[in-house]
């Protein structure tokens, strides 16, 4: 079974085909901005142009537009292969790829959030989400934050303010880490995570 996996809700976009459960092709770029552009040309170089049984997409949080694309993409293939799609949260991507390179160490992972928040979710060392991602200002998840590991985009920011040298791990996402993931983790007909409510308001009457 071929399964295409899309993952740009954060600065990074990355793509990946993995062929029962073996990574076959993929690719990642620091974009900040302009996932849009780069996300279905980055598919599109992907053996097949992508083409799989099943697709995966990370739902977030992160980015509402990167997010949306990506979801978007995900759907639209979905669609026209005619194959399920499944959703991955962001942060618990994360947490697997620090583990798998410190096993046995829980982790806080924190990212980028608007306006000057931080998602923030803390992980066991098997990997079990200890509680649910929440969007706080840096003070408040430093006041959180207890795991001797951090990794995330703010990890070093993080890492720096809790001033007792937690080890710091700055990842992103990446779509050619998705085997990492346990089954537990992915969710049928994905909705996205934004982490936080929305800035606009309806205007009240």
């Amino acid at each position: 079974m071929r399964r295409l996996v899309i993952d740009s809700a954060t600065e990074a976009c990355s793509v990946a085909l993995f062929e029962d459960g073996t990574l076959v092709a993929g690719s990642h770029a620091m974009l900040g901005r302009g996932h849009a552009e780069q996300l279905v040309p980055m598919i599109a170089a992907l053996p097949g142009n992508g083409r799989a049984d099943t697709i995966a997409v990370n739902t977030g949080p992160g980015s509402f537009t990167g997010i949306r694309v990506g979801l978007a993409a995900a759907r639209a293939l979905a669609l026209a292969w005619q194959v399920p799609i499944e959703g991955y949260p962001c942060l618990a991507l994360v947490a697997a790829m620090a583990r798998a390179s410190h096993p046995g160490q829980a982790a806080d992972v924190v990212m980028t959030g608007g306006h000057g928040e931080w998602f923030f979710q803390r992980f066991a060392a098997d990997g079990a989400a200890l509680d649910e991602t929440a969007s706080l200002l840096p003070q408040t998840a430093v006041e959180r934050s207890q795991a001797g590991m951090i990794a995330g985009s703010q990890a070093e920011a993080l890492a720096a303010r809790r001033g007792d040298a937690p080890a710091a791990h700055p990842l992103w996402p990446d779509a050619r880490a998705f085997a990492l993931l346990g089954a537990e983790t992915l969710r049928a007909d994905p909705a996205p995570r934004y982490g936080r409510a929305p800035d606009a308001r309806l205007p009240t009457a």
